[in-house]
């Protein structure tokens, strides 16, 4: 039963990790997965929980602060040796030893710069949560690229496979031909240079599918070497990622997460300069003190006869700025082109956005087009090749005029497979530059 038990625990596990290093996604799946895993998401969540802490660090400022404090010296050489100065048994201040203990209560009345601050932690705070959802946008985006290139590799390699193999056939039958002298030796070398290039090709295929999974797994913040199954085919992403009704959709630039990022960086700039013109204001300040303090000529202040004699202090203050050689207005001169800095670049990002969805949007209804217009021209280019085949097997065409039609087929296919990455890869761009929200 004991072996019974190890042998169905070490499968369970076993199950475990092969389960962790391997997943079967589509590519929503995959969108859903990198938002909760990448790198990058971790990373501005981990920024958000800082930002709390720092508000709540910038409150705690106006809150009641509580110190303790224990002073002891001793008097190695004493003012008044042999005097006794406890006659009247209160304190003997010439003691040897002395020990004060000392608890204080503090508190904020007023202070500009103060309030100013819970403004600016909020703010920092709200910058650091936009950031996060330009984090999650950019993480999409990136997740469609890497998801569209590991399948359009795998096609390629597909397509150069077929390619292949269609030319070994004719190769082989080519040199049937030249020893039977029906074919000449110039036949036979040009099938030679196409069959080299296309295992050349295969090389660069199979290697750049490698890197395309460790792509993909890098922005899905899992290990590279993970083990991928991709759920959706790359016809499945060329009809999802063909949308005319993205075309027309409407832009709201007060609603676009860099707009507003920018707009929450001139709030700081303007917090900021609040923050050095309050400087100038009082700061007002009230404390309690209580301390207890006891003298001995001898360590004895553990000792239940030991007298301590407690104090306590109330007391308000009143910090008044008067005069800083002109330091604070130094500082609010900066704080104030700083805040002209902001506005700059706020009206830059304006036209910025602006810019980005225009040409996001024209560059994906052209990437439409050229899909279309590819996918066309590579069912010509079939036909064509197709037709020259048959009539070099029937010794009607030559070799070169069917390697040229070939040449023209390859030439095709890696065409179609480029409008095929630009949809997707554009119509990526198009919805963030929409700032079209996660699914």
């Amino acid at each position: 039963m004991k072996r019974l038990f190890l042998l169905v625990f070490l499968l369970s596990i076993s199950n475990i990790f092969s389960q962790e290093s391997e997943m079967n996604l589509s590519l929503k799946e995959a969108i859903d997965y990198a938002i909760k895993n990448s790198y990058n998401t971790k990373v501005a969540k981990n920024d958000i929980e800082s930002a709390i802490k720092r508000k709540w660090e910038t409150t705690t400022i106006g809150l009641p602060q509580i110190n303790g404090r224990v002073d002891y010296t001793n008097n190695l050489k004493q003012q008044f040796p042999g005097v006794d100065f406890d006659q009247d048994g209160t304190i003997d201040f010439g003691a040897r030893h002395n020990i004060t203990g000392t608890v204080t209560l503090e508190q904020l009345l007023f202070d500009g710069s103060y309030i100013v601050g819970l403004q600016s932690a909020k703010t920092f705070l709200k910058i650091t949560e936009q950031a996060k959802e330009k984090t999650e946008l950019a993480t999409r985006e990136a997740v469609i690229n890497a998801y569209g290139n590991v399948l359009v590799a795998e096609e390629r390699i597909e397509i150069l496979r077929r390619n292949l193999k269609t030319v070994n056939r004719q190769l082989k039958g080519a040199q049937e031909g030249y020893k039977n002298g029906l074919t000449e030796l110039e036949t036979v070398e040009q099938f030679e240079i196409t069959q080299g290039n296309i295992i050349a090709q295969q090389r660069n295929a199979d290697r750049n599918k490698e890197i395309a999974y460790k792509l993909l797994n890098l922005s899905l913040g899992s290990a590279i070497n993970t083990k991928l199954t991709l759920t959706d085919t790359l016809d499945d992403l060329v009809v999802s990622h063909t949308d005319l009704q993205l075309l027309s959709t409407a832009f709201n630039l007060s609603d676009h997460i860099d707009y507003k990022i920018a707009e929450n960086d001139r709030e700081s700039s303007r917090l900021l300069l609040k923050l050095e013109k309050s400087r100038a204001l009082p700061q007002l300040n009230a404390f309690i003190n209580y301390s207890s303090l006891a003298n001995s000529n001898s360590f004895s202040f553990f000792d239940s006869s030991q007298q301590w004699i407690p104090t306590s202090v109330f007391g308000v203050g009143l910090n008044v700025p008067i005069f800083s050689s002109l330091g604070r207005s130094a500082k609010t001169q900066q704080a104030k082109i700083a805040l002209e800095t902001a506005d700059i670049r706020l009206e830059e990002t304006v036209q910025r956005l602006n810019l980005q969805e225009e040409q996001a949007r024209s560059n994906y209804q052209l990437s439409i087009e050229n899909y279309q217009t590819a996918k066309k021209n590579l069912e010509l280019a079939e036909r064509i090749e197709r037709k020259q085949k048959i009539k070099f097997d029937e010794g009607v065409t030559t070799s070169i005029d069917l390697l040229q039609a070939r040449n023209q087929l390859y030439g095709e296919q890696n065409n179609y497979l480029q409008s095929v990455l630009d949809i997707i890869a554009n119509k990526a761009k198009l919805e963030n530059a929409l700032n079209i929200p996660l699914k």
